[in-house]
């Protein structure tokens, strides 16, 4: 049975230096050129912004901590666990699509976007959202403008030395299988065959974005998304964390991690590898031991609400609204992400191990 608790058990027996910086400063050589960022609310940088839609996070409180004091659209505190990737990687901070023009796009461009999932139809009932399939649209605009930009080089060649993030998934299930108000899903399909087919979606997509020159691609998987105080709240289990929910959500995980290996026998000129968020342990070894409060006061659907009162020690809390967690744990799953340490962490490589892997 799944536990809150199964999110502190520290499993990291040494005090590891996470190397994380109070500013990130492009190197003018970075790892690697550029980094392109695919995703949900947990990568978004300002895409949802200008959008109609509830799942915005461009006011304040959100963004407190970030470099400047403001928000951006950030569902957080400050930085995002893409944000600490981008670090390591030698480049500042990535720009969102809906700002992202001229040279700057040669470094990478974030498309990801509050609310969004596998399915086009995944958190619709909340407005707007760029859904994946629409992300895969923007990239090939951005390619388009590499191309003229480039003008001499190819750019085919530059866009297979770039690193590819995706992390999505937590929206087709908390704002659309386990929502039977506003979507069929769960009437139509078991846990098993939505997992099935939701992952036969992320294949299609995933194959759209090696076409287009992705060629080290790296997959987070989802977290244990019952364990969220915004679920716990909505559903009252009788434990800390709603069974079902992470059941359902172990088969995406063990399909994802399937369809990684299926993808790298295909295709033996990229390397894909699918990042464990769930084996990221994080607790009282990084001085956050506050795991049943949130930071900030929230609404009706678990955002926090606009100028509302925070907590002081948020470097000590887990999450910061009702799903997404702190600057705080969002670093530790970026610096694990690039440099595991512990090989379940990250299969078959971590980020830095595939950023160096010779095709």
């Amino acid at each position: 049975m799944w536990r809150i608790s199964a999110l502190i058990i520290v499993i990291i027996t040494l005090n590891i230096n996470l190397g994380i910086h109070a500013n990130p400063k492009p190197n003018p050589n970075p790892i690697v050129p550029c980094y392109f960022i695919f995703g949900d609310s947990l990568s978004d940088s300002g895409n949802n912004n200008g959008l109609k839609t509830k799942a915005k996070a461009n006011y304040h409180p959100y963004g407190l901590d970030f470099p400047g004091g403001k928000p951006t659209g950030r569902f957080t505190n400050g930085r995002t666990s893409v944000d600490e990737i981008a670090q390591r990687l030698g480049h500042g901070f990535i720009p969102p699509f809906s700002t992202a023009k001229g040279q700057a796009i040669l470094k990478g461009v974030n498309y990801a976007s509050g609310a969004a999932g596998i399915l086009p139809e995944t958190g619709k009932h909340l407005g707007d959202v760029v859904t994946f399939d629409e992300q895969l649209t923007n990239h090939k605009r951005v390619i388009s403008k590499v191309f003229k930009l480039m003008k001499n080089g190819s750019t085919q060649a530059y866009m297979q030395k770039c690193l590819y993030t995706v992390n999505i998934g937590s929206n087709d299930y908390i704002n659309n299988y386990f929502m039977p108000l506003h979507y069929q899903s769960s009437r139509k399909y078991s846990p098993n065959k939505y997992a099935h087919r939701l992952v036969n979606k992320y294949r299609q997509n995933l194959k759209i974005l090696y076409k287009n020159g992705a060629r080290k691609v790296a997959l987070f998987g989802l977290g244990m998304i019952g364990c969220s105080l915004g679920v716990v709240m909505q559903h009252h289990p009788i434990g800390f964390c709603v069974d079902e929910i992470n059941f359902a959500v172990q088969m995406f995980n063990n399909k994802l991690q399937k369809l990684v290996g299926e993808l790298n026998q295909e295709y033996h000129d990229a390397k894909f590898t699918c990042i464990n968020i769930q084996a990221i342990v994080v607790g009282p070894l990084q001085g956050i031991t506050k795991l049943r409060d949130t930071c900030c006061e929230l609404r009706e659907d678990y955002q926090c609400k606009e100028s509302a009162a925070h907590c002081p020690d948020r470097n000590s809390h887990f999450f910061w609204d009702g799903f997404h967690p702190t600057e705080a744990v969002q670093k530790v799953w970026g610096a694990r992400a690039f440099n595991r340490s512990l090989p379940v962490q990250a299969n078959p490589l971590d980020i830095n191990s595939l950023i160096k892997y010779k095709l």
